[in-house]
């Protein structure tokens, strides 16, 4: 497994880091979620990235248990705050009452003392956000949070707490974790580069595209039972990347992958870790063996003919509007 540094912190992540939206306690058992974790390890993986909100706190839960008794200073562990976690006014956003309970709820949830990474979900247009970069502040000087990050934020709104911190000396933004795939790149037009400017790497999430690139949709034919496309929950988050022109293309990938030795999972995963704004790509998995598929593209690097081959087959599925959501 290589790693690579996060922003300009003195943090190292995986290049492939395990994720766990829409797993640990919904789709999965906690005997399968706990094999996927101990994969993870066992294939060099470091970096952990959950949510409060995910699977209503449990996959939290999950994730605590599963590395408990693994020694806290050999993995990262990620987290986030902003969506609803009670039914309470005050239970959401990026306010300081949110922000400071859910993070120790979120301590408690994952039996450690404190956090690798603490992120800003969402961006909250209803609080100042000199009041939630203070908020994660403290947490920073409590020593409950070392480094701070945002998660689907654009350009402006990463300009904007940049410019706040460094004018009032709290610790920068280290990172943004947004959706990045062969078929969503719409953070390149302006997100990287001003992410560039302010020493923010990207922590990207679904990487397969929910496992549309992996190939195993085929356009004209319903998804295969125990995917994600035909689970409740999942269903709704992958249906916009299940159009037949889409999984037609996506066909038109296997041959590439091929060709290379790798499998179309793989060639997905390493087509985000060439951009050199990537620090690590988050993995979901519900089976141990997906773990150990996915880590092998750690490392490789794509011959820029590779590349070429990629967009020619994808051509004007890929959606690079950053007004597209």
């Amino acid at each position: 497994m290589e790693h690579r540094r996060l922003g300009r912190s003195g943090l190292n992540v995986s290049e492939i880091s395990y994720g766990n939206w829409l797993t640990h306690g919904d789709q999965i058992e906690r005997d399968q979620a706990f094999s996927c974790v101990r994969a993870a390890l066992d294939s060099g993986i470091t970096t952990f990235d959950t949510a409060d909100v995910y699977a209503g706190t449990k996959a939290e839960v999950v994730l605590g248990e599963a590395l408990e008794g693994i020694r806290r200073e050999s993995y990262e562990l990620f987290t986030k705050v902003f969506w609803p976690t009670g039914p309470g006014p005050n239970d959401r956003g990026l306010g300081r009452k949110h922000i400071i309970e859910s993070c120790h709820a979120s301590l408690r949830r994952l039996r450690t003392d404190h956090l690798d990474l603490y992120q800003a979900h969402r961006y909250d247009p209803t609080v100042p956000l000199e009041e939630t970069l203070r908020a994660f502040e403290d947490l920073v000087r409590a020593g409950k949070v070392l480094y701070v990050g945002v998660s689907e934020w654009d350009a402006p709104q990463i300009a904007a707490a940049v410019e706040i911190a460094a004018a009032a000396g709290f610790d920068q933004i280290i990172s943004n974790q947004p959706q990045y795939s062969m078929l969503w790149r719409k953070i390149e037009a302006e997100v990287i580069p001003a992410s560039r400017a302010a020493g923010i790497s990207q922590l990207v999430w679904s990487p397969v595209a929910q496992g549309v690139l992996t190939g195993k949709y085929r356009p004209g034919a319903p998804p295969p039972e125990e995917t994600r496309a035909a689970s409740g929950s999942g269903a709704g988050f992958i249906r916009r990347l299940m159009g037949d022109e889409v999984l037609t293309r996506v066909q038109g990938l296997l041959p590439v992958a091929a060709d290379i030795g790798l499998s179309p999972a793989q060639l997905a995963v390493a087509w985000v870790l060439q951009n050199d704004n990537v620090a690590s790509a988050i993995i979901g998995a519900s089976r141990p063996e997906q773990v150990h598929e996915n880590v092998k593209a750690a490392g490789v690097t794509l011959d820029p003919e590779v590349l070429t081959r990629i967009d020619a087959v994808l051509g004007d599925v890929v959606i690079t509007d950053p007004n597209i959501v």
